[in-house]
């Protein structure tokens, strides 16, 4: 385990107190939350740079929701929107 001191303006410390957010358990889901969601952002711009340098064209938005509205059919998830 780690012990970690740190500084906070007072308002968002007291807001943050007051929201249950200062727990090492909520500490820790917003640490780990934060951190997969970094990851996630890695990865799709990793995957961004390899689009653009095979020279694959951006999709429209009305090209991407064919094919989402494709592949939720194909998966039987389709709903109306």
């Amino acid at each position: 385990m780690t012990m970690l001191q740190i500084e906070l303006p007072d308002g968002t410390a007291q807001a943050a107190r007051a929201a249950g957010l200062l727990t090492p358990q909520s500490l820790d889901r917003l640490l780990t939350e934060a951190l997969r969601k970094r990851e996630a952002a890695n990865s799709l711009l990793s995957i961004a740079d390899r689009v653009a340098a095979a020279g694959i064209a951006p999709m429209t938005m009305e090209e991407i929701n064919t094919e989402v509205k494709a592949a939720r059919a194909e998966r039987g998830t389709f709903t109306q929107a």
